[in-house]
């Protein structure tokens, strides 16, 4: 059976967690070792295929790589219609109204004191096993918690697989643990390598510079915005200020729209803001909570039909501020 090329699987690597750094970038030689103990460690070992994206600017983008992973083997003429449903949005609203209401939120909301090096989020891997003709969406449960030294601990959970055409999984709350621990990786001082490894200020100077160095340029659209701010949160958990710090400089852009309100994968009463990426093959949607005005999720959406999704297809969300509870 004819099989999905590497050019077309690094493709779809790249959207489903999509590189922020040149293509030709190379990785720096901590990153490179600590590649070498992550892969080792086999997380999935039930996967037919499993490819690291091809670009890694350090640790974190390996740990990435590793933990959202997508199993293809499909026919490189047939496009797979199976993926998680749109979530469904309702109710006009502007992009300024969105971003104002979710920062009158983070106002009177208390928020965590002060920036922390602690991330509790919920993302998934998309398998597609084209001998049966299925695909089977994999929630993962990641904590990740590192030091001032950049050491630190990466904790993956899987949660309950489930068949994304199934319609009672896709609603609520669809992200819940199976309990099985697949990775449980420690990182020794220095392996983290964080482009911002001191915690970031709250002025907004501050905080465009902790954007920067995720790679927004100096003239960002709202997509540049919103991919350094996914980076950004992927490895701090930030005060409500900087949120809105982080919102303000949003606002500033161009290239948002508005898609109204909607509960999200763990039952969240959201806001939705979608952006489309550089080369218009994909969107994103940035998710607040109504409740308290935070960034709470990142979704991505295939825009042009392939040889391996249909247009429309959810290939890849992550979730923050997940609770505790749900992480077990």
């Amino acid at each position: 059976m004819p099989k999905i090329t590497d050019e077309e699987l690094d493709r779809l690597l790249v959207e489903a967690a999509p590189a922020r750094t040149p293509i030709d970038a190379k990785p720096d030689a901590e990153a490179l070792a600590m590649l070498e103990r992550i892969m080792a460690t086999d997380p999935h070992p039930h996967r037919k295929r499993n490819r690291v994206i091809g670009v890694l600017a350090g640790l974190a983008a390996a740990v990435t790589a590793t933990v959202i992973g997508v199993n293809v083997l499909v026919p490189t003429s047939a496009a797979v219609a199976g993926s998680p449903q749109p979530l469904d949005f309702s109710g006009a609203s502007t992009v300024a109204e969105t971003i104002e209401d979710a920062q009158a939120a983070l106002a009177r909301g208390p928020g965590p004191v002060e920036p922390v090096r602690f991330v509790r989020s919920a993302t998934w891997s998309f398998n597609i096993d084209a001998d049966y003709g299925t695909s089977v969406v994999v929630p993962q449960l990641v904590t990740l918690q590192w030091d001032a030294d950049q050491s630190g601990r990466v904790t993956v959970i899987d949660g309950a697989p489930y068949d994304p055409s199934d319609a009672s999984a896709n609603v609520s709350a669809e992200v819940t643990s199976s309990g099985r621990v697949s990775m449980d990786l420690k990182m020794a001082p220095g392996e983290f390598a964080s482009p911002v490894a001191a915690p970031p200020g709250a002025a907004r100077e501050d905080i465009a510079a902790a954007l920067v160095a995720f790679g927004m340029p100096a003239d960002p659209t709202s997509y540049d915005v919103l991919m350094a701010a996914s980076a950004l949160l992927e490895q701090w958990t930030l005060t409500n200020e900087q949120e809105s710090q982080i919102l303000a400089i949003l606002d500033d852009t161009e290239g948002a729209t508005s898609l109204g309100t909607t509960v999200d994968r763990l039952g969240r009463d959201v806001a939705g803001l979608r952006v489309t990426s550089a080369d218009g093959a994909a969107s994103d949607v940035v998710l607040l909570s109504a409740d308290s005005g935070r960034i709470v999720g990142f979704e991505r959406t295939n825009i042009l039909e392939d040889d391996v999704l249909p247009a429309g297809a959810v290939i890849a969300y992550r979730l923050f501020d997940v609770p505790e509870e749900v992480a077990k």
